[in-house]
């Protein structure tokens, strides 16, 4: 069995594997593959529908906000979020905690004058600031929820009178939130939610069109929402696989069941890492993330060698991003708990054989 620790486009359940392989080859009956159907044709205008109230109900998603499905990633959402949202002339607020919300603030800069809240460069965003202010002439205020190179992750939303953007990308599904506390959330699809190719984007109706931009049709939201996701073609098939895994999010006993299995997942190995000699984990304690857990080596020469046994021991991605360097465990929903464990078997296998 291969444990799949990987960061970026990451494991999903094996029966969600299964229905979307069936699907390929023949998408509910209709004799054509989810690869062929119409983005228009009332099977598939089935599956968006679905998908959207699967988001609703899962996230307890409050009147009064739209969700969108869109293209080109997360990324994409750090341009079209100031362009939408930051007026001429006007400012936003940016908390910098990596290299996400980094790459974020810089193309905000494009758009306007951005206020940096606060920063954790200063010890490699090794830990999420705290006691900062925000400014209160500010368009909105921006944050990374959960930052997957660091392993670092905000549990409570920062207090502000502003309207808030955040990325959640890696973080979205895997713990209960209050939508309402947020009036933009966006998400990469590739962690929790289904394959690459889509993004969820949650929006507070009433937030929009009031920058006095002209923005270009693909980037304004509110031509998306009036178009149904579908003002130009979806993303059929990431859309389709995503549905399929938020049922069997459902299935599972939704959003709160998985916080409380990825609470055990992310306890047991931060655990092994604290008690085990040989290993040391890299963010503040108090900000550690259940989503990416990071860590390195007292003794770095050991590394390759702890990556080989590893290697053998079928944990995959388990190596750390490479401006960081150790070891990067990424726990998403769909990672159980008994792969956690091999990789803390194959941790104290290790010291066992260096001690």
């Amino acid at each position: 069995m291969k444990h799949n620790f990987g960061a970026g486009p990451c494991i999903l359940p094996k029966e969600v594997f299964q229905q979307a392989s069936e699907a390929v080859i023949d998408f509910n009956n209709t004799g054509l593959s989810i690869l062929e159907i119409s983005h228009r044709s009332k099977e598939f205008e089935a599956v968006i529908d679905e998908a959207t109230q699967l988001v609703r109900e899962l996230l307890a998603v409050p009147q009064g906000y739209s969700i969108l499905f869109l293209q080109g990633g997360a990324s994409l959402q750090f341009a079209m979020a100031p362009l939408n949202l930051l007026p001429e002339g006007g400012k936003a607020a940016y908390l910098d905690t990596g290299v996400w919300a980094t790459k974020a603030l810089k193309e905000a800069k494009k758009f306007g004058t951005v206020d940096v809240v606060a920063s954790s460069i200063d010890k490699n965003y090794s830990y999420i600031p705290k006691g900062y202010s925000i400014p209160s002439d500010a368009a909105y205020f921006h944050y990374t929820a959960n930052n997957t190179i660091y392993g670092t992750e905000v549990f409570e939303k920062p207090a502000t009178e502003l309207p808030v953007v955040v990325d959640m990308s890696s973080d979205i599904f895997s713990r209960e939130i209050n939508v309402a506390d947020y009036d933009l959330i966006y998400a990469g699809a590739q962690k929790n939610m289904g394959p690459a190719g889509v993004t969820l984007v949650i929006v507070k109706d009433d937030i929009l069109g009031k920058s006095g931009r002209v923005l270009p049709s693909m980037l304004d939201y509110k031509l998306h929402i009036d178009g149904g996701s579908m003002y130009n073609t979806p993303p059929v098939y990431s859309i389709f696989v995503s549905m399929l895994n938020l049922r069997w999010l459902k299935a599972k006993g939704g959003v709160a069941v998985l916080e409380q299995e990825n609470i055990i997942k992310a306890r047991a190995l931060y655990d092994e890492i604290d008690r085990n000699p040989l290993f040391k984990g890299t963010a503040a304690v108090e900000d550690r993330s259940r989503m990416n857990v990071t860590f390195v080596m007292d003794t770095p020469e050991l590394e390759a060698e702890f990556l080989a046994l590893a290697k053998e021991r079928n944990l995959i991605g388990i190596k750390g991003h490479r401006s960081v360097g150790g070891f990067r465990a990424s726990i998403y929903n769909a990672l159980p708990l008994s792969s956690v464990n091999a990789l803390i078997d194959a941790m104290k296998e290790f010291e066992d054989t260096h001690k």
